[in-house]
């Protein structure tokens, strides 16, 4: 007697166990052959492996059997490769190969697992699940030479890969992931893939953790579709580490429907996906995400692109980039009706995002978020980038202001980055005392705190033009007249208004009344224009240093 009662000929032989099941012993034989062993019936209904039609004994395998040939397997027949490629079968049992080497592919292919699946320290080559349905599939440490591929499968009670190491790349293409008994759909925390995570088109109903988790290659959730409306956190990816792009963007289908197998290019896809056409509909797949997400300390090498997701956050959930590193963001989701979305001390080179993307009323969080560029997608004018400051600083804050005007000035937008820097302190006189704040209306009425000199020529030419008028129609009279010099009202005027010079007017006449006040009025307007003229030179000399 062999392991749990199967009955096997002396090794030698290597003849199957004479209790397998005529399924059995075709997948046995086929094992050997290393060829796929197919089970189907060629009825899409019978063959469908979500259906509700019960699969006979004559598409039953045992997992025992399963793990037998996959643990201490028969060797293959001459001139062949063995290997585990199953299609369209039940395998009936728990199929547990935790703590076990196996050194064949497994591929399956159509099958019902019914019983969860063990890979909890294990070792394998490649392992394949195509269009399959599982129970679960728990495979903590689990490690892969090569692919670990799940594409277009179901597993209802979740999938777990903590710490797992995969050699190549992983794949969840159109996988199908209901909640574990701990509320997690994904457990990934830890995992390690070597080369690239293709999840596109991925469906959850609980959360996707990755915490720590470190992709080598690209991470793709084009078209995904994640929930967890019970929860905080749909996605959470603290510190996770992709060193090429992270993608969440809409999937675009391999192939033309009205055109056969024609490979679809971005340059025949419509731009617009709020167009409502039915080839945007044909052909795109739009991401959505309700739940929270939480990106902090993530560190991407190459892109995070968020582009035309569907964002639904609770009023107490967010979207946290916090201290995330990028090389570039591209930020165009939908603008999430409630929640938060938080930058808080991220660093990224290029900021790509559209005007219509970013929440409002306080919902926004810039603090110490870093950008050297900005590529907007569409118009985004700088009246509304103000806005976006402004919603990000419900109490003022001048970092995003300058943040902002950097970026502007460093693009050779000058002037508006000055505007931006006069926002900036109109915004930081609501808190300032009242004696301060008058201080501070007349800077900004006489100068613009020093960014708009023109305004001191406006002053100037408006003062002495009236200053000429009414002292042409009112001229004093002289002090001494014998040494009076010729009445010239304009120069007159213009030694009032500038106190550093004398022009040998001003001492010369005596004016009495309202010719008086007006000239005591010009002295204090000149000392009052040369004090905010000097204070702002100082000003934006020394903020440019």
């Amino acid at each position: 007697m062999g392991d749990g009662g199967i009955r096997v000929a002396e090794r030698d032989t290597w003849e199957p166990p004479d209790d397998l099941t005529p399924a059995e012993l075709g997948m046995w034989q086929a094992y050997r052959n290393g060829s796929t062993y197919d089970l189907r019936t060629g009825d899409s209904r019978h063959d469908e492996v979500c259906s509700d039609v019960r699969w006979g004994p004559e598409r039953t395998v045992r997992a025992r059997i399963v793990a037998l040939l996959l643990l201490d397997g028969p060797p293959a027949l001459p001139g062949r490769a063995p290997a585990l490629k199953l299609t369209g079968c039940v395998i009936e049992g728990p199929l547990d190969l935790s703590n076990s080497e196996i050194t064949v592919p497994v591929e399956l292919r159509q099958c019902r697992l019914e019983k969860p699946v063990r890979l909890i320290d294990c070792r394998a080559g490649t392992v394949i699940l195509h269009q399959c349905w599982a129970m679960q599939l728990e495979a903590t440490r689990l490690t892969v030479e090569g692919d670990l591929r799940l594409n277009e499968s179901e597993l209802p009670l979740g999938l777990v890969l903590a710490q797992a190491n995969i050699g190549t790349d992983l794949t969840m293409e159109g996988l199908r992931l209901g909640p574990s008994r701990r509320g997690k759909s994904l457990d990934a925390d830890g995992l390690n893939v070597a080369q690239d995570v293709n999840a596109d088109r991925l469906e959850t109903s609980s959360e996707l953790s990755l915490r720590g988790a470190r992709v080598g290659g690209t991470m793709s959730l084009r078209g995904c579709r994640l929930s967890h409306t019970t929860g905080r956190s749909v996605l959470t990816a603290s510190r996770l580490t992709v060193e090429e792009d992270l993608i969440v963007a809409p999937s675009m289908l391999p192939t033309d429907p009205d055109a056969g197998s024609r490979i679809v290019t971005p340059s025949m896809l419509p731009t617009d996906p709020d167009a409502g056409s039915r080839t945007w509909a044909s052909l795109w797949q739009r991401p959505s995400l309700q739940g929270g997400v939480c990106l902090d300390g993530s560190t991407i090498g190459g892109a995070l692109v968020l582009e035309n997701v569907e964002l639904e956050l609770a009023a107490d959930q967010e979207l946290s980039l916090r201290t995330i590193q990028a090389t570039e963001l591209t930020f165009t989701p939908k603008c999430p009706e409630r929640g938060l979305v938080d930058l808080q001390d991220a660093v990224v080179s290029r900021l790509i995002d559209d005007a219509d993307s970013w929440p409002g009323d306080g919902r926004l969080r810039l603090r110490g978020f870093t950008y050297e560029s900005l590529a907007p997608r569409g118009p985004f004018p700088l009246v509304r980038r103000l806005e976006w400051v402004h919603a990000a600083t419900p109490e003022f804050n001048p970092e995003p202001y300058d943040r902002l005007a950097a970026c502007l000035q460093a693009g050779g937008e000058e002037a508006d980055a000055h505007t931006v820097l006069l926002a900036k302190l109109r915004r930081r006189r609501e808190s300032l005392p009242l004696l301060l704040r008058i201080w501070d209306h007349i800077q900004d009425l006489a100068l613009g705190y020093g960014y708009r000199p023109g305004r001191a020529v406006l002053w100037l030419v408006l003062l002495l033009t009236g200053g000429s008028v009414w002292f042409s129609s009112n001229p004093p009279p002289p002090l001494k007249p014998d040494e009076a010099p010729h009445w010239e009202p304009f120069i007159y005027t213009l030694d009032l208004l500038l106190p550093v010079l004398d022009l040998g007017q001003e001492a010369a006449w005596r004016t009495t009344g309202a010719s008086q006040w007006i000239a005591l009025t010009l002295v204090i307007l000149g000392w009052l224009l040369a004090t905010i003229v000097t204070a702002g030179a100082a000003a934006v000399i020394l903020r440019r240093n």
